[in-house]
């Protein structure tokens, strides 16, 4: 992921957070003159393109803790980010106005970093347990949330009480970007998963949807109440899909990108259902595929 293509896609996601959930609106100006962030933390659910080094020390191979990832990154240093660059997350933190890289969960974050927020996004893992697992070990979104559990549980001992914690996150901006390898990495790999056996391509969506929903659900629970959730992006471009099954005339594998089509419909009607459900949050759809939302 090119740091151009990050910052077009960051730049549309970040629009669409300020124009629905109203982010613009407030932005505290400190004595100094400088500008607080938009929002006081920032945590951040996914895969590799929003991995900021979480699979470093895991047993898998997909790692890219190594050059020449990382040569355009501020520090010129492969520190796990799947990007010669930023990710789209560290963009999307940029423009809200954090100084500092939101810190991967596996750094063991301090007291004073976990205020601000936690990245637990992992390369090659999905919404199912199963996918990504061929390469090795990642932290799929359930993991990722129990993860997100000891930090709230940190984040009341600090803050001196539950509800103070519970004030606090409700200010929070949670992003979450998963689903990509649930195709990509499970089914579309019928040598090591059933689920294209077992599923055609509408009822593996509904069912994918289905578990997204209620792990959007325990993310409530926490005390998120400001959730962007990103549909899923065209597969089909992917470099490692045009290798593997493109055409040397074509840019992308049309039928790969037809094949996320009902998950990113379903996706978009259970953000609605949520938002009925649960009126004291507001969930955002971001469509990653074009600059419309």
């Amino acid at each position: 992921m090119g740091s151009s293509r990050s910052d077009s896609q960051s730049s549309s996601l970040i629009s669409s957070l300020f124009s629905i959930i109203g982010l613009l609106a407030g932005a505290a100006v400190v004595a100094d003159g400088s500008r607080e962030p938009k929002v006081p933390c920032y945590f951040i659910f996914g895969d590799s393109l929003f991995d900021p080094g979480n699979n470093n020390n895991l047993n898998t191979t997909m790692k890219a803790n190594y050059p020449p990832y990382g040569v355009d990154f501020p520090s010129g240093v492969a520190t796990g980010r799947y990007s010669n660059g930023r990710t789209t997350a560290d963009i999307i933190g940029e423009l809200l106005g954090f100084e500092s890289f939101i810190p991967p969960f596996a750094s063991a974050p301090n007291n004073s970093e976990i205020l601000v927020g936690v990245n637990y996004a992992s390369g090659s893992a999905g919404l199912l347990l199963e996918t990504g697992k061929f390469m090795g070990e990642n932290i799929d979104l359930s993991q990722q949330l129990k993860n997100h559990e000891q930090t709230v549980s940190r984040i009341g001992k600090i803050l001196g009480s539950k509800k103070a914690a519970d004030d606090h996150l409700a200010q929070c901006l949670y992003i979450c970007n998963m689903g990509n390898n649930d195709y990509i990495a499970n089914y579309l790999q019928p040598q090591v998963s059933n689920f294209s056996k077992r599923y055609n391509p509408d009822q593996f969506a509904a069912f994918l949807v289905e578990q997204y929903s209620h792990e959007l659900v325990r993310m409530h629970v926490m005390g998120a109440r400001k959730v962007g959730v990103t549909g899923l992006n065209l597969i089909g471009c992917t470099p490692a899909a045009i290798a593997m099954y493109g055409d040397k005339d074509l840019l992308c594998v049309d039928s790969m990108n037809k094949l996320v089509v009902p998950f990113n419909e379903r996706l978009k009607a259970i953000i609605d259902k949520l938002n009925v459900r649960f009126t004291d949050a507001k969930f955002v759809y971001l469509d990653s595929r074009s600059n419309k939302f």
